[in-house]
């Protein structure tokens, strides 16, 4: 029996048979990512993963690095989580972690909160312990070179599937789409359906900061359509989702999906919880507001009513974040006053996470030119 009819969605991406719950969640921006390390023994050459994060045994919930419990909690619940993907690195290399963390996420949020994990080891025994532990699903990375019918060079991912159900949990395949390795790649297609797996998933091969040398190396390039997308990946996929017709859902998630949806969506929602009532909310995802900032060696907490004070920022208009040096408020309200400051004032776009990634800064008066080396007047 069929899958079902093509189902094409928003940046090139498409699937056949019905999306998988966690990639729902994904795609509506509900899902909160807990990278629980970097540390991985695969070491694909094509692993996309951030310098900072590459083989460090570090834990981030989204863009925030954490160290404890209630951080975690604090996250999901900055973007109204309805669930969580548990990633790395390779989260099986330090189960004893993931299985606290997904009693410590169902504990907090109810047997519904979805979980939802990746791993290249097909470790059965850790999985089993995982599923009993609550996880609703994981997705098997099979490695490029075991591509194909997963004979006696595959066995243990098929065994793994196989017996999967067993355990009451979901499981599905999820691999990046070499667009060499195609043929290869429909024979193993072929494998998993015969095994009755509950969905593949198959991303768009793309160039990272870590990865760049080693694609080039092996003579990829990026796709001019795509961005950071590898070329032929995108049509490998493409073709393979809109000719076979297998029993199997199959989903094709662009490089483009993640960061113009997925990505979007999360942010939106965390901005919506997280942002102050006089920042401007974009479309991107994105928040516009208003900062000053202080001169050297100032006490910040005096500057700080000062700067309250001539502005004339009402309370519940503005914030003042010594963390980060600065008292912010709204970006139209500060441009009306900052030609009578002596400190430098700016509008800024930055994005609503824990990190509050700067995308860019505008100055609004003589300080804050000065400051950025651009003349003052």
């Amino acid at each position: 029996m069929e899958s079902g009819a093509l189902v094409e969605l928003p940046m090139a991406s498409s699937h056949r048979g019905a999306l998988s719950p966690a990639c729902e969640q994904c795609q509506e921006g509900r899902k909160m990512v807990l990278f629980v390390t970097g540390v991985c023994r695969f070491r694909c050459f094509y692993c996309p993963v951030s310098p900072n994060r590459n083989q460090v045994d570090v834990v981030y919930a989204n863009e925030r690095r954490v160290t404890g419990d209630e951080e975690i909690l604090d996250e999901a619940r900055a973007i109204g989580a309805a669930g969580t993907g548990i990633t790395g690195g390779d989260p099986l290399g330090v189960v004893d972690r993931v299985e606290h963390y997904v009693r410590l996420l169902k504990g907090a949020f109810g047997p519904a909160h979805n979980i939802h994990l990746y791993t290249h080891e097909p470790n059965a025994e850790k999985l089993r312990r995982l599923a009993a532990a609550g996880l609703d699903e994981f997705r098997l990375h099979i490695p490029h070179y075991l591509w194909g019918p997963l004979g006696v060079s595959g066995g243990a991912y098929r065994a793994v599937l196989e017996e999967a159900p067993s355990w009451g949990i979901r499981r599905g395949v999820e691999i990046p789409v070499l667009p060499e390795k195609e043929a290869e790649l429909r024979r193993l297609l072929r494998a998993l359906e015969g095994i009755g797996v509950d969905f593949v998933n198959l991303n768009e091969l793309e160039f990272s900061e870590t990865n760049e040398a080693n694609l080039l190396e092996r003579g990829y390039r990026t796709d001019a359509r795509n961005g950071w997308g590898v070329r032929g990946s995108r049509a490998s996929a493409e073709r393979i989702v809109r000719e076979m017709r297998l029993s199997i859902p199959v989903h094709y998630c662009s490089s483009r999906f993640k960061d113009g949806v997925q990505l979007r969506q999360r942010l939106l929602r965390r901005a919506e919880r997280t942002a102050p009532p006089f920042a401007e909310a974009t479309g991107d995802g994105t928040i516009v507001l208003g900062i000053v900032e202080p001169v050297r060696g100032t006490d910040l907490a005096r500057w700080a009513d000062r700067v309250v004070r001539r502005t004339g920022a009402r309370v519940g208009r503005y914030r003042f974040d010594p963390g980060r040096r600065r008292v912010e408020l709204s970006a139209a309200a500060l441009r009306r006053v900052a030609d009578r400051l002596p400190w430098p004032a700016f509008e800024v776009e930055e994005y609503p996470t824990a990190d509050a990634l700067e995308v860019e800064r505008e100055p609004l008066n003589a300080a804050a030119r000065v400051r950025l080396g651009v003349g003052g007047t």
